[in-house]
């Protein structure tokens, strides 16, 4: 299994999801373009979290310095992204591909995110908040996929359990709701394969 993991706004928790869907499929991990490395960067924080070899870490292609949208963090670094060396790395297996932020997010003035997602042509885990103000986010996401023909495996909710939104999007957004996840504790890698063993819209990715 390969795919793509995206958000429907910044912070909504894609790099967990991303380090979970990676400890479950024995994947590996890319974040093709990283801005904002305070830390280390997402790369560095799900290597971490899952005590990863080198060979299931990617590299990335860009790696920007600023906390900021990647076209601007490219733009302050005299650097144009080029959609060339966004190319799938090498390589058989699965692949967890992390984006930075959501769907519309520019890696360059005249290249969103998702005109990328679909020259991969792979399918998308989607992360959403599960509370107040989901609804909006996610169904204008999903619509976004859909006039690209991106298919989508499922949407993840992040945050305490809503007792209404995973139905509602399942409904109107047409896709399933892969899991509901709470706030992991401890968040380390036995704590994410204990979500992955009990969550069975994960599992079905495996198949």
């Amino acid at each position: 299994m390969r795919l793509v993991v995206c958000g429907t706004d910044t912070d909504v928790g894609k790099t967990v999801v991303s380090a979970l869907l990676v400890e479950g499929l024995e994947a590996r991990y890319w974040k093709p373009v990283q801005s904002g490395v305070e830390g280390g960067g997402d790369r560095d924080r799900v290597a971490a979290l899952l005590d990863l070899p080198a060979e299931r870490i990617v590299p990335e292609a860009y790696r920007l310095a600023a906390p900021v949208s990647p076209h601007w963090a490219a733009e302050r670094e005299g650097v144009a992204i080029d959609p060339a060396r966004l190319a799938l790395p090498p390589g058989d297996g699965p692949l967890v591909v992390e984006c930075a932020g959501g769907l519309l997010v520019p890696l360059r003035r005249d290249w969103l995110q998702i005109d990328q997602i679909a020259r991969w042509g792979l399918p998308v885990v989607l992360v959403a908040r599960s509370g107040l103000g989901t609804l909006n986010h996610t169904l204008l996401s999903l619509e976004a996929l859909a006039r690209r023909r991106i298919p989508v495996l499922g949407l993840v909710l992040n945050g305490e359990p809503h007792p209404d939104n995973p139905r509602t999007l399942a409904e109107l957004g047409g896709v399933p709701v892969l899991a509901e996840l709470a706030p992991i504790e401890p968040l380390d890698r036995a704590g994410l394969r204990r979500q992955w063993l009990r969550c069975e819209g994960f599992r079905s990715l495996e198949r």
